[in-house]
């Protein structure tokens, strides 16, 4: 099948960090985000990080999202491992979607994506 590809913008509604170690001027945390998809996605994310905040202020981040709604008008849900970074307020990152994850009109989906201040974009077909 064709690659496809849908882009949109994302608005996160709930972020809550719990630090647990801090040392040498680093702190990492576990938090909890909760997400509204727009664009070629419209729905809801629910994400698990960890994240590091490091001494020159940058932070890191790497988890697990489930993503549950549409993706161009199929519905279902996936799972997408998300890692990146947030330095002088600028964040990007780096998706990729977890093969077998895809639930509903969305069972079969593989794919890659991106997120910057520009929004993010998706990469994907289904198998």
């Amino acid at each position: 099948m064709p690659t496809l590809q849908a882009a949109g913008f994302i608005e996160v509604t709930t972020y809550d960090a719990t630090p647990y170690e801090t040392a040498d001027g680093s702190t990492i945390s576990h938090a909890v985000v909760v997400e509204e998809f727009t664009g070629g996605l419209v729905g809801t994310g629910h994400a698990h990080y960890e994240l590091a905040q490091i001494a020159d202020g940058s932070m890191h981040f790497a988890g697990i999202e489930r993503f549950s709604g549409a993706l161009d008008h199929r519905e279902g849900s996936f799972l997408f491992r998300n890692a990146g970074m947030l330095k002088d307020g600028v964040l990007t990152s780096e998706w990729l979607i977890l093969p077998g994850s895809g639930t509903g009109a969305l069972s079969g989906l593989t794919g890659r994506g991106a997120c910057s201040p520009s929004g993010y974009y998706l990469e994907y077909s289904f198998d």
